[in-house]
């Protein structure tokens, strides 16, 4: 029974590892690794518990650094404000409903993700206020219910015409505002422990080992073929959480 504990930490320190390694090769996709592999190994619940911490802090890091946060929060108060309240009724449907059903919803959302990069086709958006506030909170809503912030919102601010940089730190932004709203509205629900903190907490060690390793290896490799390796890794993960969910898995 040690032993079988033992492996299981090994097992989710590995995934915090390479979760930390995409982020440091891509400069993303750490949430999004860490939800689709703790969902397979612990379910939905506890994976959004414990990509918590190394999500924000990263994020956080991510969202302060680039020059351009004032102009970024008049551009975008409307989406982020929304992308975060929302999340609380998410998160109450969450509490309500079968997980297997939710985790079916991660599924289909990362094929949905993968699939629209891999064909290298563009969500397209006019980027008035009005649409931008019902993406947020569409953004808000699968945040609450998956835990993941990708879909609409990246594809939404990958369309409206923001510079390299400024892109980077926008979904900074909306990444780490998501995941504080996550971790409170998780915390009101009572659906997250101070174990589960401490062990999210925890878990910075091994992703900061991941995202050295990561910034080591982006010397060494194509870019471009790490990414397209990534994408094909989380379309094969959404599609096995898709046809888990539907046996009752």
């Amino acid at each position: 029974m040690l032993s079988s504990g033992v492996m299981s930490l090994a097992l989710l320190a590995l995934i915090f590892v390479l979760a930390g390694l995409v982020k440091g090769v891509l400069g993303m996709g750490m949430p999004t690794v860490l939800l689709a592999l703790l969902t397979v190994t612990l379910g939905l619940p506890d994976a959004m518990a414990l990509m918590l911490v190394p999500t924000v802090i990263t994020n956080v890091w991510q969202a302060l650094v680039g020059g351009q946060l004032r102009s970024l929060c008049r551009r975008l108060w409307g989406f982020l404000l929304m992308a975060c309240v929302v999340v609380w009724p998410g998160v109450w449907v969450l509490s309500r409903v079968d997980a297997r059903w939710l985790s079916l919803l991660l599924g289909g959302l990362l094929i949905l993700y993968a699939a629209l990069n891999l064909s290298g086709r563009q969500l397209r958006f006019r980027g008035s206020h009005t649409q931008a506030g019902w993406l947020g909170a569409c953004n808000g809503l699968l945040t609450g219910l998956t835990g993941s912030s990708v879909f609409p919102g990246v594809p939404f601010l990958q369309s409206i015409g923001l510079p390299r940089d400024a892109l980077v730190q926008a979904m900074g932004m909306l990444f780490s505002l998501s995941t504080l709203s996550l971790a409170l509205a998780l915390g009101e629900r009572e659906l997250l422990s101070i174990d589960q903190l401490q062990a999210s907490c925890l878990a910075l060690l091994p992703a900061g080992l991941g995202m050295w390793l990561g910034a080591e290896l982006r010397r060494r490799l194509s870019e471009a073929r790490f990414r397209q390796v990534f994408l094909m890794g989380l379309l094969a993960m959404g599609g096995y959480l898709v046809i888990r969910s539907l046996l009752g898995g």
